[in-house]
């Protein structure tokens, strides 16, 4: 079942709050809370319902495992040896469904070998929330984690919202959220301000990136063929894909924080108008957000950080990067593209360390900030065509398409021409300059900040949220026009990573 379809806004949405808020009310919020977490595994299940005893089998583990773990212990050594089974545990798990042919795959290249596992199905959401449950390993053996009942860690690992693509949950930020009493009481401010933002995200999804979508997929199809593209396909398509990626990961982001918000709980921020960043490291502050801080925690400091000397920090960062790469997909292209941003880190580290210190011209702030986001914006659109490619062969096809080794063909049957342009030069103008949902509803607070301070304030009063009729016709309207888009259901784009 996705965000995006009838059954979901229409009926099960509907049901689920009514008989949540119901229960909380006239029962008791233990019993709110089985509910809410038998329809997040019915919602998973939606899709195969063979797969909800998977996911019901790792909450099992990880949670005794946790609860070992999270104990006074006499012996370091027992808890490394707990810690080290459990992460093992769900990288096993990981690497069976999302890993095993494509190693094999490279296996048999390399010895002429012949072996394969058969046709594996990827469950849904695997990598978030085995991400997420590793983490709560992580913390339970720094004794940092709370005693929790198992229908609470079930609830915190399977709510709905965040159970296909993310963001990737702490349990400090949510699972207190589910012991507050007014997270049982339905409220008008949540129900406005929630609705407000998943209509947005809906809107952004059905009618800008799905629209954009009509003209990257054949660029991109054409490339996988081997089919003949020129510079002006190439570039239109790749920033036509860029943007499509954008406007439907930015759409399902906010669409997750609007769900939670009408059951009273407030999610992370994953995505903060990364195409405004300044720089690299400034875009992984903004771009899945909570991947990027899970990385940061629980892999790069894990790894050393920079504690160990500007060597192996850079070291480690390409590390770090190299397995995000991986963890989007497993193929060449994702590991390049991973390993693409490491470079981009490690050169962007490097050039802060070198200018530290200078003190540049006032007059040069400006054009200086300007200069550095749209060489950041850059640098990322080439990268995304290793992300979306299907293999090596076509990302490389592309990139020679756009380096002009094969021409600017007017007559390129994939040549982007004025109505093209007319989809993206406004929607690149919404991603550079436009204030995002979350700047506009920052009044109510929509989310937690993944990062201190990142929720820039929006100096233009009038765009501020608020309740009032004119904004109500207006979420009325975004929500007639995304409705008037629905004709089919189109899976998001991170909706198998």
């Amino acid at each position: 079942m996705l965000f995006n379809s009838y059954e979901f806004i229409f009926l099960f949405l509907p049901v689920s709050l009514a008989a949540y808020f119901a229960l909380g009310a006239y029962s008791s919020s233990r019993a709110a809370i089985a509910w809410l977490a038998a329809c997040s595994l019915f919602f998973y299940g939606w899709w195969d319902a063979r797969y909800v005893l998977l996911l019901v089998g790792s909450i099992l583990f990880n949670f005794a495992v946790s609860t070992r773990l999270s104990r006074a212990s006499q012996s370091a050594t027992v808890d490394r040896r707990w810690l080290a089974f459990g992460v093992c545990g769900n990288l096993a798990l990981l690497g069976y469904y999302k890993y095993a042919n494509f190693f094999l795959d490279n296996l048999n290249a390399l010895t002429g070998a012949y072996w394969y596992l058969g046709n594996i199905v990827l469950p849904l959401g695997i990598s978030f929330f085995t991400f997420t449950q590793i983490a709560f390993l992580v913390d339970a053996y720094r004794k940092e984690v709370k005693e929790y009942r198992l229908l609470d860690y079930a609830l915190f690992v399977t709510f709905f919202p965040h159970l296909i693509a993310g963001p990737v949950l702490h349990h400090r930020e949510i699972m207190p959220q589910f012991r507050l009493p007014q997270s049982f009481a339905p409220s008008a401010a949540n129900f406005s301000v929630g609705l407000t933002i998943f209509f947005a995200g809906l809107f952004k999804k059905v009618v800008i990136a799905d629209s954009l979508a009509q003209f990257a997929t054949p660029m991109f199809t054409a490339a996988a063929a081997g089919e003949a593209i020129t510079g002006s396909a190439a570039w239109g398509g790749v920033i036509a894909y860029t943007l499509q990626l954008y406007f439907d990961f930015s759409g399902y982001s906010d669409m997750a924080i609007g769900l939670a918000r009408m059951y009273g709980i407030h999610f992370p921020l994953n995505f903060n108008s990364p195409y405004r960043a300044d720089n690299i490291i400034d875009f992984w502050r903004r771009w899945n957000m909570t991947l990027s801080r899970f990385l940061r925690d629980y892999v790069y400091f894990s790894l050393g950080g920079n504690r160990r000397g500007r060597l192996r920090r850079h070291v480690n960062l390409l590390a770090t990067m190299l397995l995000g790469g991986l963890w989007h997909g497993a193929g060449w292209p994702f590991i390049i593209w991973g390993g693409l941003h490491g470079v981009y880190l490690v050169i962007n580290h490097g050039w802060r360390a070198a200018i530290a210190g200078v003190a540049l011209p006032r007059w040069l702030a400006l054009p200086g900030r300007a200069a550095g986001r749209l060489l950041t914006f850059l640098v990322v659109v080439i990268a995304w065509v290793f992300f979306r490619s299907d293999s090596m062969q076509a990302a490389l096809h592309i990139l020679k398409a756009m380096a002009g080794l094969y021409g600017f063909d007017r007559h390129d049957p994939y040549y982007f021409g004025i109505m093209e342009l007319r989809w993206l030069v406004p929607t690149l103008a919404i991603a550079w300059f436009a204030p995002n949902v979350q700047q506009i509803m920052q009044r109510f607070k929509p989310a937690l900040e993944t990062y201190p301070g990142e929720i820039e304030p929006l100096h233009v009063r009038w765009l501020e949220w608020r309740p009032s009729f004119l904004w109500a016709l207006a979420t009325a309207l975004v929500s007639v026009l995304a409705f008037i888009n629905l004709t089919h259901v189109s899976e998001f784009l991170y909706f198998q990573f």
